[in-house]
């Protein structure tokens, strides 16, 4: 019987994504290592420690990538380590980070280079962290020039912000369980969103002003958001409230210059200049939420989110496994025109059962919209290996290879396996009938109906 082939197109970007914090190890600037120290605050008592020991030993997961046919890595530079005290900069610092970036070019692999990825230096969170305008976007943007005037030559793909949503959401509003650790501060958590994107133009002025070449995007978290009840009018509207608060209000500063109704809540600087500052846009897919109106919680805006009943979760009942949701998203954002990357997307899955089932069926939504025309450029999988996933430690396990925090021991998952196979495949990448059949058969009948 012949296999069915679902091909990517030529040049198409096979990649994975990590945040520094989480890879590199021993990152004692940082205000998440003084987080770490505080009793309760990660699951476990882990402590980031050596994590993944990228600081020493990047290069040997990279051969990693290579034997996996990755041409592609999302990683980030941290300010802490870049500049450990205000206005100082530390040389041995960046020329490690020189040598990483070489390092990815030398073996064929194109480095994306994420600029802030939730960690801050501790000097700046004693000064307000992110919620000072007038701190904190003037020295992200000296930070952002001192790398591309140190590293301009080894990276023109740029990504300012991972995630400012989550990153004001987790530390200001609803959860508390990032740092600063605080909770129900909805005036603060605007501010924080909006400096941040504040910060992201500032950011790409300087890109573009000391490198020609320059392609800056945003990494944006987006879920599909649905009514619990779609028969409900209150459910319906709360559903729209908060794709306009998670999702709309960030693309609509970075496209337009306008702040939405939520980040108007107390502005006094205009995000007219926001307008444009892309010339990418990143997607982090995980999971879709359904939301019901919950009259007596303004603290997280009259709404109430919760999975779909009897919905297939991930470890932890971190998300609900939806594939489909990532169609409507990708289709707001292809209406700017821009070129698209699946910047993060992944499961934590530690016996490795649902993850192969779960990245066929993403890359087959993805595929879709690859004939639509649409600009797709590339796909990086959270993560490679297994690494300190903030507040949950290293209980959650996301990577293609298994890694024993321990020993450093790095094991091959089935989902690593079958992740070279599709990026080996063909000119741009594919997906075979024979290879659903033998890491996902149950999903024969949907994926390849007749194979």
């Amino acid at each position: 019987m012949a296999d069915g082939i679902l091909y990517f197109p030529k040049g198409f970007k096979w990649g994975t994504a990590s945040a520094a914090h989480q890879v590199e190890g021993n990152n004692t600037n940082s205000q998440w290592w003084a987080w770490e120290q505080l009793p309760g605050k990660i699951a476990n008592g882990d402590k980031s420690g050596l994590a993944c020991d990228w600081w020493n030993n990047a290069e040997a997961d990279f051969d990693r990538m290579v034997d996996m046919g990755l041409n592609a890595h999302r990683l980030s530079i941290e300010w802490s380590r870049i500049e450990p005290r205000d206005g100082v900069f530390d040389e041995a610092a960046i020329e490690r980070y020189r040598a990483i970036l070489l390092g990815l070019r030398r073996r064929g692999i194109e480095p994306m280079v994420t600029l802030h990825h939730f960690s801050n230096p501790i000097w700046l969170e004693d000064r307000g962290g992110w919620i000072e305008e007038q701190v904190v976007v003037p020295r992200f943007a000296r930070f952002v020039r001192k790398v591309v005037r140190s590293m301009g030559d080894l990276c023109d793909l740029w990504c300012t912000l991972n995630e400012p949503n989550i990153y004001a959401l987790m530390g200001y509003l609803a959860y508390g369980r990032m740092p600063p650790g605080r909770s129900g501060e909805i005036d603060s958590t605007v501010a924080v969103v909006r400096n941040m994107l504040l910060a992201h133009g500032a950011a790409y002025q300087a890109l573009h002003e000391e490198q020609a070449l320059a392609r800056v995007g945003i990494a944006h978290h987006m879920r599909l958001f649905q009514p619990l009840r779609p028969a409900n009018p209150f459910d319906n509207v709360m559903s729209r409230v908060f794709g306009s608060v998670f999702n709309q209000g960030i693309l609509d500063a970075v496209t337009k210059g306008r702040w939405n109704w939520l980040l108007r809540r107390g502005a006094t600087t205009s995000a007219r200049a926001l307008r444009g500052t892309l010339d990418w846009i990143g997607l982090n897919y995980y999971s879709r939420e359904r939301v019901s109106f919950a009259p007596r919680s303004p603290e997280t805006l009259y709404g109430k989110i919760q999975f779909t009943p009897g919905a297939e979760l991930s470890d932890f009942g971190y998300g609900e496994i939806h594939p489909d949701g990532m169609t409507p998203l990708i289709r707001k954002l292809a209406h700017f025109g821009l070129p698209i990357y699946i910047t993060e997307n992944g499961i934590p899955d530690a016996d490795d059962d649902q993850r192969p089932g779960f990245l066929l069926q993403h890359l087959q939504a993805l595929w879709r919209v690859t004939q639509f025309n649409w600009r797709i450029s590339g796909y990086y999988h959270w993560s490679f290996v297994d690494n300190f996933e903030w507040g949950e430690g290293f209980r959650m396990k996301f990577g293609l290879y298994a890694m024993d925090p321990a020993t450093q021991e790095r094991t091959l998952r089935r989902s690593g396996m079958l992740m070279r196979e599709i990026a080996r495949t063909g000119p741009g990448g594919a997906i075979s009938s024979a290879m659903v059949r033998e890491y996902a058969p149950q999903l024969m009948a949907t994926m390849f109906p007749g194979g």
